[in-house]
């Protein structure tokens, strides 16, 4: 990892320095401690309406690997030598807006530095609850949890007693779909990529956990649900998805969230062989991004806090201590470093 000094712009007076992690070139295949760029940068004084605020805890997600390629997608591409951005906690240390006052807590897409400012608008005041740590809003109850709940409810349309199956079970997304998928009566089939993943999903009542790195991943499948299944919840693509189409009942709703497998390809994979089933077995298959849903966001937190709080939904969490370590934290995505949500505690 490259480092860096930031610029002050002329006529500014500095009030504070962020340190933060640039993007320093796009990866070729999957992303490299070359790719990164350590820098420290002079913000300016606050203006009217604005707040500053000290980042506590960050997060890593897989679709921020998309944002590093310039190709056109749902958000645009990360500048090279600009700070990269992602879901970020802290708490207000300085305001001038009366809605963020001091010590409040906040939100923002202003991951990857220490210390975030701007307008007041664009951080979302959080409560603090007890019983509720504040990463939580960075998982269960932020957007991993609010994919898991849309991907299910919004496009899926779980049913009761259903038989779902997820991939990247043991994931940040999987691990809430199961356990919402489970609360439902569902029974529930998830892979992961150990062992020690497979046992951690049955502690959270997983019927079936299988590490698909061992062993024909549609045998095991069909053996623990050979009736077939009635909702797939895909985080990873690739023989999963081709899976899920062999094993689907007529009629079954494929939810596709990610397909993590085939994010550092640098040649297009080839589809699943067996998409003529789709129309024999009138699949309905659906992608969706988290934002189409950001309208729900009250509905989501009302049940899921309560499962949290109520202590119905538990989650576990992979933390890399200091910025510095940030870009370790997402490369380790790629490779199966993390059980849960992959966070960077500041």
């Amino acid at each position: 990892m490259v480092a860096l000094t930031g610029n002050r712009p002329k006529g500014e007076i500095a009030a504070m320095q962020t340190h933060e992690i640039r993007l320093a070139s796009r990866p070729v295949g999957a992303p490299e401690p070359a790719n990164f760029a350590s820098a420290t940068a002079e913000l300016p004084a606050l203006g009217a309406g604005e707040i500053r605020v000290r980042n506590q805890w960050m997060s890593v997600d897989p679709y921020m690997r998309g944002r590093m390629s310039d190709r056109p997608s749902y958000v645009p591409p990360f500048v090279i030598g600009e700070a990269l951005q992602g879901g970020a906690v802290g708490e207000v240390i300085e305001s001038h807006d009366e809605s963020r006052p001091l010590g409040a807590l906040v939100s923002s897409m202003l991951g990857w530095r220490t210390v975030a400012q701007g307008p007041a608008k664009a951080f979302d005041l959080l409560p603090r609850t007890p019983g509720i740590p504040e990463q939580a809003y960075l998982g269960a109850l932020g957007m991993p949890g609010l994919t898991a709940w849309a991907g299910l409810t919004q496009v899926g349309q779980i049913r009761d007693g259903e038989t779902v199956f997820v991939s990247g079970a043991a994931g940040a997304v999987g691990s809430i779909v199961c356990q919402l998928a489970k609360l439902r009566g569902c029974t529930v089939v998830g892979t992961a990529g150990s062992d020690a993943k497979c046992e951690w999903l049955r502690g959270l009542g997983v019927d079936h956990a299988i590490n698909y790195k061992t062993g024909d991943l549609e045998a095991h499948v069909k053996a623990a649900v050979p009736k077939g299944i009635d909702l797939y919840f895909d985080n990873v693509g690739g023989e999963h998805l081709e899976v899920a189409i062999s094993l689907a009942r007529p009629f079954a709703r494929l939810v596709e969230c990610g397909m993590i497998s085939q994010y550092n390809n640098e040649r297009v994979a080839p589809g699943p062989k067996n998409m003529m089933m789709i129309v024999g077995k009138r699949l309905r298959i659906q992608g969706f991004i988290v934002f189409d849903f950001a309208d729900k966001q009250r509905e989501f937190l009302a049940e899921v806090s309560a499962h949290v709080a109520e202590g119905r939904l538990k989650w576990e969490e992979t933390v890399v201590d200091g910025l510095a370590h940030a870009p370790d934290a997402f490369i380790g995505l790629f490779c199966g470093a993390n059980t849960g949500k992959m966070l960077v505690r500041l």
